[in-house]
């Protein structure tokens, strides 16, 4: 009985250890219903499960061959939400590519492809 009680009782103390090490994970983005347009510059707008700790975080540009181009960045309104500002772009293939620290210090890395016309 008291070896079931320990189990019990450890399983109660791990349990909670996955709910707090979750990672940021983009829930929307305006490039899924606003494109970009060629030569004007614009804001995307992405929206993650929690917040995040912009200061430690970094945007890319990705262009052609495989050319990185760091981005400004700001918080949004609503807590998760981060604009990222795209300079003026010729039509074709682009990315943004984002390593963002979520307010827990996990690290999440990811990339948006998107095209210019």
């Amino acid at each position: 009985m008291r070896k079931w009680f320990q189990l019990a009782a450890l399983i109660g103390i791990l349990a909670p250890i996955e709910l707090v090490s979750a990672h940021a994970v983009v829930t929307a983005y305006s490039l899924k219903s606003i494109p970009i347009h060629a030569h004007q510059a614009d804001k995307v707008e992405l929206t993650f499960n929690s917040k995040i700790e912009l200061g430690l975080s970094q945007v890319y540009l990705v262009r052609k061959g495989d050319k990185h181009a760091l981005l400004k960045v700001e918080s949004g309104h609503k807590q998760g939400e981060v604009i990222v500002y795209i300079p003026a772009l010729e039509p074709g293939e682009y990315a943004i590519k984002f390593k963002v620290f979520a307010a827990d210090g996990h690290l999440t890395e990811d990339i948006i492809h998107f095209s210019v016309s």
